[in-house]
């Protein structure tokens, strides 16, 4: 599978990741009463979950990380940290910049989701699903 195709498929996965990160925060704050920062925790979570199941059915079908379901998700959750602090950053920052943004965390979500995602693509492509499968 090429470059470009496995840029699209991150991107939707991406979408995907956004529209549970943000559905989660939103309800978690609108209806739990939680703080915008804690639920933005939760619902990084659930995001990562959603975008790991994607991308390692549809993105990376093609490459193998080498590791039981157990391992790939927690290396997974490990490696999308790293483009969740750059995201995390960036939410924190427009809450702060806009604090009336506390009652619409999505919008917030939405923004500082797009500085992470190619931080997020590289480590998953590179470090997570960099073996090609083999056929035998």
């Amino acid at each position: 599978m090429g470059l470009r195709r496995q840029v699209v498929l991150f991107g939707i996965g991406g979408v995907i990741g956004l529209v549970v990160d943000a559905g989660v925060v939103q309800a978690l704050v609108s209806w739990g009463h939680w703080n915008a920062y804690l639920a933005r925790v939760v619902s990084f979570l659930l995001a990562a979950t959603a975008t790991w199941l994607w991308n390692r059915r549809y993105t990376f079908a093609h490459r193998l990380s080498g590791r039981s379901l157990r391992a790939e998700w927690l290396h997974w959750v490990a490696l999308m940290s790293v483009g969740a602090v750059v995201n995390y950053a960036a939410y924190a920052a427009i809450l702060l910049f806009y604090p009336w943004l506390h009652r619409w965390p999505a919008l917030a979500v939405a923004a500082s989701s797009a500085a992470a995602s190619l931080v997020n693509f590289s480590t998953a492509r590179g470090v997570l699903f960099k073996r090609a499968k083999t056929s035998v």
